[in-house]
């Protein structure tokens, strides 16, 4: 038996440790390594749903690619317990074939993720939605980590609020992914358009196409279900009701639309959430390479709930 570990530093150094899994059988894997965010209430969703990934991509012929995959969230998963992942093949046809990935843990389904590979179609039309204008480059940016910094050593803020900023500083610079922020703009719909840099760190060469996309499939959740909460006008550090009380992924969604990316190259993820209500809110995403290609598009939805405080208790009506 392979050993398993929870949460080490080691994890975070490359991304191929987050993503690598033990093949148990044919079509059964089971994690090695796992990650729980700082004040999080499982493993981070983007390491779920790209170990999923893995599992499926190694289980179709050479020469398919994933094109889309949609995956639910079921339940939080524990990072001191491995999570076993199942592939099921679903459909083998002569452009596309399907794979099913069902991921348990402690005898409980956590997770479900349908993907679809394709085979390579040249010459075919294709039309794309153009980058955003005047986005500032990656090296006029600041990391995350130091945006987060700046945010700790604010005046007046509670020590609770503080420690939290420093958990997020702990994390980013432990994590196999850079971020920067490139800037937050409101459409003409009055919509909040968030735009962060991101590549894998510390990769040592360059990874064949199909894992680049279980790379992107990790980032694709980093500061994603985030924009909606803002969208909302929640925050962390706010007083209720306006203070952010959880954020929780229920799916996720990615389509393709290139083969040959580099994930340890900066790319552009543009979120944007058209609605939150109802305790959930849902984020659209477009990913594009430094030249401005669109590679991929991505949808989710998660919980999105306010800190409401103490609410009123209702007083009773008088009797007559």
């Amino acid at each position: 038996m392979a050993e398993f570990t929870e949460d080490s530093a080691g994890e975070h150094e490359l991304i191929s440790t987050s993503l690598e899994l033990e093949q148990l059988d044919t079509k059964l894997f089971r994690s090695k390594t796992l990650w729980t965010p700082a004040r999080a209430r499982g493993v981070f969703g983007g390491q779920v749903i790209s170990q999923a990934l893995v599992a499926a991509t190694r289980c179709v012929e050479e020469g398919l690619s994933v094109h889309s995959l949609h995956c639910y969230f079921l339940m939080s998963a524990d990072a001191s317990v491995p999570i076993i992942y199942y592939v099921e093949p679903i459909r083998d046809g002569r452009t596309y074939c399907a794979r099913s990935v069902k991921a348990a843990q402690n005898g409980k389904w956590i997770f479900m993720l349908t993907c679809s590979f394709q085979r390579p179609e040249r010459g075919q039309p294709s039309h794309q939605w153009p980058m955003p204008q005047h986005v500032p480059v990656p090296k006029s940016c600041p990391y995350q980590e130091d945006v987060f910094k700046r945010h700790s050593e604010k005046p007046g803020i509670s020590d609770d609020v503080r420690q939290m900023w420093l958990q997020y500083v702990e994390d980013r610079k432990r994590s196999p992914i850079a971020i920067k922020p490139a800037g937050s703009v409101t459409t003409t719909d009055g919509l909040v358009q968030s735009m962060y840099w991101m590549r894998a760190k510390n990769v040592p060469t360059k990874f064949q196409a199909s894992f680049q996309k279980c790379v992107l499939a990790y980032i694709s959740d980093l500061n994603f279900i985030g924009n909606a909460a803002r969208s909302a006008g929640l925050h962390s550090g706010a007083a209720p009701p306006n203070k952010l009380g959880m954020i929780s992924s229920l799916d996720h969604t990615i389509w393709y639309y290139d083969n040959d990316f580099d994930c340890s190259e900066w790319l552009l993820f543009v979120t944007i959430s058209p609605r939150t209500g109802m305790g959930r809110g849902v984020v659209h995403g477009r990913v594009y390479t430094q030249k401005g290609k669109l590679i991929a598009v991505v949808t989710q939805e998660g919980v999105v709930r306010a800190d409401l405080g103490e609410l009123p208790k209702k007083q009773s009506k008088a009797k007559l």
